[in-house]
């Protein structure tokens, strides 16, 4: 929740240059809803998305103050879905992220499925456990023809705005065994492969070519670091 249409518009525009310079790798911003139609002008006739952090899973009805897909898709080609703040702080769940999931693909939206879990989980040694229920919950019921449709983002719940990151190591851990291997579990081996997996939680400038160095971290889903110009566009060169 940064950002007013005005600041949405003079970062975007400090962003679009040096974006547009780096290429193989897919760029997506994701403002608040306020600001999409703003940043979506300004990303008229470049190779850089444009997605939604949220969105209700009816098509329309009495869900006064909610957005639906069809009123992001008329915007977006992406949307965020459970992200760790939205579990925390106004009750989604599993369920209510398969719902949405289900919405996405409905309406041609390519969705950025956020897990991850707390810090008492993860000390507890409930890491495993908690990220593939929230894989399986979250993608239940759903066909998946063609695996670029869907994005996963893991984020340990700790990590997010507090300094404190996992190694890189431990991401890739992660990644590659826990949600990979879920969705291996839900899709088939070979989709699994397809499917991209995004590192989120305190990724910087500074430590982003190390995540992105690993075999099964395919990008990042950055916070605070993307509110500035200087430090988003370094993360998105580290993965050129």
């Amino acid at each position: 929740m940064f950002k007013t249409v005005a600041e949405a518009r003079q970062l975007v525009a400090e962003l679009v240059p040096g974006l547009m310079a780096v290429n193989g790798v897919e760029k997506v911003l994701c403002p608040p809803f306020t600001a999409l139609m703003a940043v979506r002008a300004l990303l008229e006739g470049s190779n850089i998305g444009l997605g939604a952090q949220n969105m209700h899973w009816e098509a329309s009805g009495a869900f006064t103050g909610e957005v639906a897909p069809p009123m992001v898709a008329e915007l977006c080609q992406f949307v965020i879905l459970g992200h760790s703040e939205r579990r925390t702080y106004f009750g989604e769940t599993d369920e209510t992220v398969n719902k949405k999931v289900k919405a996405a693909f409905t309406h041609g939206l390519t969705p950025i499925v956020c897990i991850g879990e707390t810090l008492v989980e993860n000390e507890a040694g409930l890491t495993e456990e908690v990220v593939s229920r929230q894989v399986k919950n979250g993608l239940a019921g759903i066909e998946l023809d063609d695996p670029s449709r869907l994005v996963m983002a893991y984020e340990p719940v700790w990590a997010i705005g507090t300094g404190k990151a996992a190694t890189s190591e431990q991401a890739n851990a992660i990644i590659g065994q826990v949600v990979r291997g879920t969705l291996a579990q839900v899709f088939g081996r070979q989709k699994a492969e397809g499917i991209r997996i995004l590192y989120g939680g305190s990724v910087k400038g500074s430590n982003a070519a190390e995540y992105f160095s690993l075999a099964d971290i395919d990008g990042a889903l950055v916070g605070g670091a993307s509110l500035k110009a200087p430090d988003f566009l370094q993360i998105v060169q580290a993965a050129g």
